[in-house]
């Protein structure tokens, strides 16, 4: 199966990477982007063919996705090896219970990468694939941010623990607010989907479920925004500016 990449921002952080198999890139003939140079010598260096094109071309291939006169052609994004996830002296992982939107896999990635995440843990079921539409979201993430897929979430939960991480649930029945755990040590951010939250079987895995206050009408935040404010947490206690 072969994705999409489209934008000049997602194109050139897919090359610069040397992560994803990318096997052409098309470009519109009137293209002006000053990213355009950077591009074409990253295309060169890998040696990945470039077809210039009408942008009547360009405008179908996207399928009405923003392009900006570049797409890139990619074999689909691959799963990184479970132990990448503890190379750092202080792992901080970020895993996924049942995150089916692309946009919001996408989005968790970004910002997981911004926050020097480990890695982002999803399982075999009830999750996004690595398509280009996360890719798109990742808003260039995904070149650099290791994405491990589990058979099993609890399991690799357990797995975590035995290795001496934390597992924190993001949940709105924690016990306590997310500032109130030490994000020091090794740690593991547990989010739920977009429609269920955490499983019963994953929230009572966790050592420890934290809450998010929610003071309006609504009940939860996307999952994008939840990791980000719990992430950059675990960032001001490690103090990493």
């Amino acid at each position: 199966m072969h994705d999409r990449i489209c934008g000049v921002h997602a194109v050139y952080e897919a090359l610069a990477s040397d992560r994803l198999p990318i096997e052409r890139i098309h470009i519109a003939r009137e293209s002006r982007s000053a990213k355009l140079k950077e591009i074409l010598d990253l295309a060169r260096d890998r040696g990945v063919p470039v077809r210039w094109e009408e942008r009547l071309i360009i405008d179908r291939m996207a399928d009405g996705a923003v392009h900006q006169g570049i797409i890139a052609i990619s074999a689909a994004m691959s799963y990184a090896d479970f132990e990448v996830l503890f190379q750092p002296d202080k792992p901080l992982v970020v895993l996924l219970d049942g995150v089916e939107d692309p946009h919001n896999l996408g989005a968790v990635m970004r910002t997981a990468e911004a926050c020097n995440a480990s890695g982002v843990v999803v399982p075999e079921r009830h999750s996004a694939p690595l398509s280009a539409t996360v890719v798109k979201a990742s808003a260039g993430a995904s070149a650099y941010i290791p994405v491990v897929r589990v058979k099993n979430l609890v399991n690799a939960i357990d797995e975590m623990k035995e290795r001496g991480l934390w597992v924190v649930g993001v949940d709105p029945a924690g016990s306590k607010d997310w500032t109130a755990f030490d994000y020091k040590g090794p740690v593991a951010v547990v989010l739920g989907g977009e429609h269920r939250g955490l499983r019963r079987l994953v929230r009572e895995r966790c050592d420890v479920l934290v809450r998010l206050p929610m003071l309006g009408k609504i009940a939860s935040l996307n999952i994008s925004v939840a990791a980000g404010v719990v992430l950059y947490e675990v960032m001001r206690q490690r103090g990493i500016h």
